[in-house]
């Protein structure tokens, strides 16, 4: 399957009832998948929205009452859903955002790019808030980061962003479903279903109380920490031995990986370095590759996005240089084969 349409069967057997998108290369495929399929399940929903900013606060509505619910984008598509995601984010009300991102800024181009990393990891809209992000290199990783994405989103009752790009959402690999929709889903508590036999309860993101809206924030912050500790995943790859270790995400990891495949049978110790989730950071797990390794490499295709996350992470303890392909160049791995090979003999390392 293509990476857009695994998304969409994952999300259908991850028990997603309802669905709201608009139509924006290059994630089409998903949106198109969703209208297909989603009707498969009773009791599901899926609308074509007259917009962007319609289609995330349906999702808002969606959620609100329990359901689960999702919407995909890319790049301009996502910009204009932040306001919606940051009210999500306010009520602490569980959604599923896909951007399969594109070249930027303005409308740029339709093909691969990672220039979202600023935007998805530090939440995107206004206000002290954050979405987990979920990074996946494979369209296997994309089916079950999916089914991930829903269960953190309930359990956390905060938005999740699968963060992908053109290359992820249009090549077609084999894909193995590793779970079945449920029948039945349990009804979230605290969702609006109906005040029969209790007080009202109304949801709102508004207060005129600085004190109160202050608690709120904390109580977000006191969460996120716990997802920090809970949920922050990685792969490492040949850094075992490494003397320098290649960082980077998504389809920039893929096209490293192959890379440094090359590179180690010509006797060069590289290895990989993978974020799954953007956010939370794998902070520690970088800090641990630095008591071994001098020297990184962040490879992005974008100009220099993570990097700053790494720089952060590491605090002067290693070495950092930077590849990166903006606009939607996607290279060869000969060609960061190369650049990787280049440092690796300027450090004067064996």
């Amino acid at each position: 399957m293509d990476g857009n349409s695994a998304v969409g069967e994952a999300a259908i057997r991850a028990g997603c009832q309802c669905y709201f998108g608009y139509p924006i290369t290059p994630q089409n495929e998903l949106t198109e998948y969703m209208a297909t399929h989603l009707s498969r399940r009773k009791g599901c929903t899926f609308i074509q929205a007259e917009s962007e900013v319609a289609a995330i606060n349906m999702v808002y509505g969606a959620s609100l009452v329990g359901a689960r619910a999702m919407t995909s984008s890319s790049s301009p598509g996502i910009s204009l859903k932040q306001e919606g995601i940051s009210y999500l984010a306010a009520c602490e009300l569980p959604a599923v955002i896909v951007n399969m991102s594109r070249g930027g800024p303005g409308l740029g181009s339709i093909v691969a790019a990672q220039s979202d990393y600023f935007q998805a990891t530090r939440g995107g809209g206004h206000g002290d808030y954050r979405t987990i992000v979920l990074a996946p290199s494979s369209v296997q990783e994309i089916a079950d980061l999916t089914h991930r994405a829903f269960d953190l989103s309930d359990k956390y009752k905060v938005p999740v962003m699968i963060l992908g790009d053109g290359v992820l959402g249009q090549m077609k690999e084999p894909v193995e479903f590793k779970h079945e929709a449920p029948t039945e889903l349990p009804i979230r508590s605290g969702a609006l279903r109906g005040a029969k036999g209790r007080p009202s309860k109304i949801v709102k993101t508004f207060t005129s109380n600085p004190a109160e809206l202050e608690e709120i924030n904390w109580g977000l912050f006191r969460r996120y920490q716990l997802i920090k500790k809970e949920e922050t995943t990685y792969e490492t790859f040949l850094t075992e031995d490494a003397q320098l270790v290649v960082v980077a995400f998504g389809i920039a990891a893929r096209i490293a990986k192959g890379a440094i495949r090359t590179l180690r049978t010509e006797g060069l110790k590289v290895g990989l370095m993978r974020p799954i989730t953007l956010w939370p950071f794998p902070d520690e797990a970088i800090q641990e590759l630095a008591k071994t390794v001098n020297y990184f490499l962040v490879f992005e295709m974008n100009m220099g996005q993570m990097l700053e996350d790494v720089q952060l992470a590491l605090a002067g303890r290693g070495e950092v240089a930077f590849y990166g392909r903006p606009g939607g160049v996607i290279p060869i791995p000969s060609e960061v084969g190369r650049v990787i090979a280049r440092l690796y003999y300027q450090k004067g390392l064996k």
